[in-house]
């Protein structure tokens, strides 16, 4: 029988994000079991797509994932966040406002935006 995987690599690229935000690609093509330059056109492909945000901080890049961004298939209405917590991610409590470090400076409309 051959290999095959029920999910790919993106979204296992994209689950292996929502586990560690800031992890580096390498770490990330580590976790799938793919290759650096694999791990980086994927998070192109996610970037482009509308799936994540890729923020630089300082010498790394911090993700934030859209939970709301319905999947690319046709079977059904499923958003992202349900398919991260089918895979077994758990989300973080999201501090409030007044225990960030940093103020939020984004607008309104990206506020309704569930992001993690």
């Amino acid at each position: 029988m051959s290999e095959f995987s029920f999910i790919t690599n993106h979204g296992l690229v994209l689950l292996a994000i929502a586990k560690r935000r800031r992890s580096t690609t390498r770490e990330i093509g580590d976790a799938v079991g793919i290759t650096e330059r694999a791990t980086h056109r994927i998070i192109k492909d996610l970037e482009q797509g509308g799936y994540i945000t890729k923020t630089r901080v300082g010498r790394h890049n911090e993700y934030q994932i859209h939970l709301d961004m319905p999947l690319r298939n046709e079977a059904g209405t499923a958003a992202v966040g349900e398919l991260l917590m089918m895979l077994g991610w758990k989300p973080r409590r999201r501090r409030s406002q007044s225990q960030r470090k940093t103020p939020s400076s984004k607008s309104g409309d990206d506020a309704s935006r569930r992001l993690i």
